[in-house]
């Protein structure tokens, strides 16, 4: 891809994956399943570049996303929920991506994100709070990992179907 071409598409992706966030922001949490829990729409922005592009820009977006969310409206504890649980999210993604088990689609790949963004968190609630039980949440959150998961994952398939250009790296 040319590099103009490339430059602005990144741009739109950082533009529509703040747009999620500012969405999802103002949209009520899933409170009434879990304190905190929210639907994870901006990973629909990181699922489809893992797909479209390669990991190196997908992690440099999702990286981007979350340092201007957080400047513009999370602040350092965001921050750091968001970074743990987007690179841990990321790097499962990838790695099941790469692995191709048989019958595992994107909305498979969604869903293992969407634990480990759950797990990744967990571990920063653990640092923080110094406690390890922290971790009696996680059954309750994967439960609603596999209900966001099924979400982005086929949000992001029909994205990526419905693309002109299926190849942006």
């Amino acid at each position: 891809m040319k590099k103009t071409r490339k430059i602005t598409f990144m741009a739109l992706m950082v533009a529509y994956s703040l747009i999620l966030y500012f969405i999802e922001s103002m949209l009520p949490g899933l409170y009434f399943i879990a304190p905190g829990a929210k639907l994870g729409l901006t990973n629909i922005i990181t699922l489809s570049l893992l797909y479209m592009t390669n990991i190196n820009d997908a992690f440099f977006i999702l990286v981007i996303r979350i340092i201007m969310s957080s400047i513009f409206g999370g602040g350092m504890s965001a921050f750091m929920y968001s970074i743990s649980g987007g690179i841990l999210s990321m790097m499962a993604m990838f790695v099941m991506k790469k692995i191709n088990f048989p019958g595992v689609s994107i909305v498979g790949v969604s869903i293992v994100g969407a634990v480990f963004f759950n797990i990744g968190q967990l571990i920063v609630s653990a640092l923080v709070i110094k406690n390890i039980s922290i971790f009696v949440y996680l059954p309750v959150l994967m439960y609603i990992s596999l209900g966001t998961g099924i979400l982005v994952g086929y949000t992001s398939k029909y994205i990526i179907e419905r693309l002109k250009y299926k190849n942006f790296s």
